[in-house]
């Protein structure tokens, strides 16, 4: 009998083996709560990593898993996920545009529940930094692979992935999470007409990692004045450590000036925030009890410090 999938989730590694055995058992089946596996696809793209994965490594974890190897000499991502959105054949698309973030336990199950729901849906996750702080400033503190490996290790996250949130130090930037307002998103998931309606990933961001492409995409689907936007409360996905050129790189060293040069160059006008409130779709759970409370009281003040409450 033929499966009817009806989300395309889209996963982006590039250098990344470590990283990508904890991101792909977080997309499985035995790890993903409440979802039957033939309505989902993951499609696994390693974007010409010196290093590739291999088949094998992506196909262990399901039936419905595959494997691409996009042959490029760029570092940018933009084109890879450009193609696999045309040839995804979901009804909907999930794209996660970096391959090191663990998902917690309900995203697949409940971005599809909110895809199905809303008639415009954009649905968001919030990203989190494993560690003690964001990993800009613990990296200067000794924070490193071998670190993450025993947090991860003794946190027990593979038969409760919940307990991500005790891992994890702080939001990936300076959003607030749930209640603030975000710059971008990790992990989201749309209609191709949504994706098609906010331009895609503009081709012209080739800087590493694709620069400024994730921002300048979530924040032109924010201007969609009839978008169903959905915020995954109480879900989360979590960077592991890999050296990535920004989301690991001191705060001196940060390449946000030369990526903001890029996207200068290619829209013609700086960059700014979108304030949108979300719809909220999901629960706060005890484990996360300590982020949440910090994001409602960060998240709420920035609202009426910057936007109508």
């Amino acid at each position: 009998m033929l499966r009817t999938i009806r989300l395309s989730v889209i996963v982006i590694f590039y250098n990344s083996r470590r990283e990508a055995r904890r991101t792909l058992y977080s997309l499985s089946p035995g790890y993903q709560a409440g979802i039957d596996p033939d309505l989902y696809e993951v499609i696994s793209i390693d974007n010409g990593s010196k290093e590739p994965l291999l088949e094998e490594d992506v196909r262990q974890y399901g039936a419905n898993f595959k494997y691409r190897y996009y042959d490029t000499d760029s570092s940018s991502p933009v084109a890879a996920i450009d193609e696999a959105v045309k040839q995804a054949s979901g009804e909907f698309v999930m794209v996660i545009i970096d391959g090191a973030h663990i998902l917690s336990p309900g995203i697949l199950d409940l971005s599809l529940k909110a895809l199905s729901v809303f008639s415009k849906p954009f649905v968001a996750t919030v990203p989190f930094h494993i560690g003690p702080k964001r990993q800009n400033i613990s990296i200067l503190e000794g924070y490193n692979q071998e670190v993450e490996n025993k947090i991860l290790d003794n946190s027990g996250w593979e038969k409760h992935g919940y307990n991500l949130f005790k891992c994890a130090g702080d939001y990936a930037d300076a959003s607030n999470g749930w209640f603030g307002c975000l710059f971008e998103s990790s992990c989201y998931a749309f209609t191709k007409q949504v994706f098609y309606e906010a331009g895609g990933f503009h081709k012209e961001f080739q800087s590493p990692g694709g620069g400024l492409v994730n921002l300048d995409f979530f924040q032109n689907v924010m201007r969609i004045p009839d978008i169903d936007y959905v915020m995954l409360l109480g879900e989360g996905t979590f960077h592991q450590f890999h050296g990535g050129v920004a989301s690991n790189a001191p705060r001196d060293r940060h390449p946000w000036n030369e990526f903001h040069e890029e996207f200068v160059r290619i829209r013609g006008r700086t960059f700014e925030l979108v304030p949108r409130r979300p719809i909220f779709f999901g629960k706060i759970r005890p484990e996360m009890a300590h982020i949440a409370s910090a994001s409602f009281v960060n998240g709420m003040q920035w609202w009426k410090e910057n936007w109508s409450v």
